[in-house]
């Protein structure tokens, strides 16, 4: 192998393109991250610019029709930002299509380089990217993309164009893949060659095994199903190591690993409570015309690793309840506690095929929800993960229920407690290191308090014991990884860039965490940030970060409070019964709350966002018998 990094159009006036995915800073950092490697690595590297000359116009024609002038040589869009500069021998090649290759030079330079492998990274990766994979595949190159150094404006076509590629032409790695594969590749082999990776875990067999299942798990009275579900929740009450396990395998502290397994055992309880009544298979003779709901049959379940029990136990629940069989696919954090809860079941009395658990990485969740044996797909994750799960199942008519985080506010007003205001919202920052979707991002503060709750706000996060998640005081606790701490670094660091003011309310204690239970960041609030359109209000963090956004009338903080894509809870701090009554009128979330945490929700009310925050019905309460059946009109 030869490998050779090919950088597109990372260029300045594509990277301010609105609405990119993921978004330009985090973007840049994960191509500066690969870009290093390489070149400690000493690969070549080839980057490409789109390059626009004013005389004569060489602009695309529907830049021409639409009057756009971008990419212009000369100008600060035309190059690439600071981090992605070219170095040393590294070339530029200019292109005014889409493709690569319709820059003359390229192919030259990738001869006189001896290249075999093209590792592409870039904007946009429904258009740019995907036309010069295609054609890399055509000459005879082996083609990597990295999977998160990609970007594009459509996420929904990026996720049918990573799909099309994935199938033909080209291999996704991550950018942490593709460096220890790039390093292990520079090492020399030992003799007799090393061993082939595993392949990907097959769903197959375990769709088959739960569609053999279906038909007599359907046919079990309802009591019976809720049966299995009351036992697995005394099952999980009797015996304490529940949460050790969490903590173990997830490296969340012991006090919030305790609370997610009663809260999982109330949830198992309130689901099995809504045991439907029976009703007879043939209807009597001479019955009128009625709706029945009926059971979906064969369910995909995809969860991730940040509440291993909760969450999943929240589908898996009422999908049996409901007569329907499940083939799990956990998050590889969550494997553990995963099959734990399969065994736990077994010895609740759950038949053998109606829960299979399945190993494996995103990848594996892909061809899970693409099975033509699937009849629906149940998901938490990512808005990347969402757009792929909406691709999947549009392409096969499949209902999906897709909870995909949030950004989520909560406005302060000057009527408010302040010191409460700052505990609560510091709670629901910072604590499980903000690892959680209904964690606290963003607090937008009435301007004429904003000083006072800074001071607020700081002594609250000071007072938030971190270390060992094992220890029961502590609230704060580590990443799930270092590329999740490095991530959350990289966003603090461009805050600093910015020049806006960082509070930091414990630097000077030491960082928790460790090897064994992923890596820690002390929390963060930034503050105070103006520029609502700034990538740092927009995207979720998914770390211990707060940004403040001050607000000079009661209309901005709405506007603020709205103003981001997601919308799964939003809160508010007030005393005052008439701005609290316009809240609820005019927040646009799935979940409200007045005067308490963003974070944490009811075990047996709906859950579920607005905006790019939800697809499909919530979760839990009312709205499952909504998702995990569907209604069957008889006429006798």
């Amino acid at each position: 192998m030869k490998p050779l990094l090919l950088l597109v159009d990372l260029q300045r006036d594509y990277l301010a393109t609105p609405g990119l995915e993921p978004a330009a800073g985090a973007l840049v950092d994960q191509t500066a991250a690969l870009l290093g490697a390489a070149r400690r690595l000493d690969i070549p590297v080839i980057h490409v610019w789109t390059t626009v000359e004013r005389e004569p116009d060489s602009r695309m024609p529907h830049w021409q029709r639409l009057g756009r002038w971008q990419c212009v040589r000369g100008t600060a869009g035309h190059e690439s930002p600071p981090e992605l500069t070219p170095a040393g021998t590294e070339r530029v090649v200019h292109k005014h299509f889409f493709n690569a290759f319709g820059a003359p030079t390229l192919a030259p330079l990738l001869e006189q380089n001896g290249a075999t492998t093209l590792i592409l990274a870039g904007l946009h990766l429904h258009a740019c990217v995907r036309a010069t994979a295609l054609e890399a595949y055509e000459r005879g190159f082996e083609v990597w993309i990295a999977d998160d150094a990609v970007a594009s404006d459509d996420p929904l076509h990026a996720a049918i164009t990573r799909r099309y590629l994935a199938a033909r032409a080209a291999r996704f790695f991550s950018v942490a893949q593709v460096v220890e594969r790039l390093a292990s590749s520079a090492q020399p082999r030992p003799s007799g060659g090393g061993h082939a990776p595993d392949p990907d875990p097959d769903p197959d067999p375990m769709v088959i095994a739960a569609r053999r299942a279906a038909s007599s798990w359907a046919t079990q009275p309802a009591a019976v199903r809720a049966g299995v579900l009351t036992r697995l929740a005394t099952h999980l009450a009797a015996r304490p190591d529940w949460a050790t396990d969490i903590t173990r395998d997830t490296g969340k502290p012991i006090r919030y690993a305790t609370e997610e397994v009663a809260g999982t055992i109330a949830q198992l309880n309130a689901i099995a409570r809504r045991a439907p009544a029976e009703t007879p298979t043939i209807p009597a003779a001479g019955s009128q015309a009625h709706a029945r709901r009926c059971p979906l049959g064969v369910v995909a379940l995809i969860t991730p690793w940040n509440n291993p029990l909760y969450l999943p136990l929240g589908k898996l629940g009422p999908a049996l309840l409901y007569g329907n069989t499940v083939v799990w696919k956990p998050a590889p954090a969550g494997l553990g506690i995963a099959l734990r809860v399969l065994q736990q079941l077994q010895e609740s009395g759950l038949p053998p095929g109606v829960v299979q658990v399945l190993p494996g990485d995103r990848t594996t969740a892909e061809r899970l929800m693409a099975h033509p044996g699937v009849d629906a797909v149940t998901l938490t994750g990512s808005l990347a993960a969402g757009y792929s799960a909406q691709e999947i199942c549009a392409r096969h008519h499949r209902p999906l229920q897709a909870e995909l985080g949030g950004n989520n506010a909560a406005i302060v007003w000057s009527d408010a407690e302040l010191g409460p205001a700052a505990e609560s919202i510091a709670e629901g920052a910072f604590a499980l290191a903000g690892q959680r979707c209904t964690a606290n991002r963003r607090v937008i503060v009435d301007r004429r308090c904003l000083e006072d709750f800074l001071t607020q706000i700081t002594a609250a996060t000071a007072r938030m014991p971190s270390g060992d998640p094992s220890d029961p005081a502590t609230r704060i606790g580590p990443m799930i990884s270092p590329e999740a701490r490095e991530r959350v670094a990289a966003t603090i660091a461009r805050a600093r860039s910015r020049n806006w003011r960082l509070i930091l309310p414990v630097a000077d204690q030491p960082v928790p965490g460790g090897a064994s239970n992923g890596w820690a960041c002390h929390p963060a609030v930034i503050a105070v940030c103006d520029d609502p359109t700034d990538e740092l209000v927009q995207e979720e963090t998914f770390g211990p970060v707060l940004v403040v956004q001050p607000a000079d009338s009661w209309a901005e903080a709405i506007a603020l409070c709205n103003g981001v894509r997601q919308g799964l809870v939003a809160a508010l701090f007030s005393s005052n019964l008439e701005r609290q009554q316009s809240f609820l009128r005019e927040a646009r979330a799935g979940i409200l709350k007045l005067n308490r945490s963003t974070a944490g929700a009811g075990v047996d009310l709906p859950f579920g966002g607005w905006k790019a925050s939800g697809v499909g019905p919530p979760e839990h309460g009312e709205a499952d018998l909504e998702f995990y059946t569907r209604s069957q009109t008889l006429y006798p």
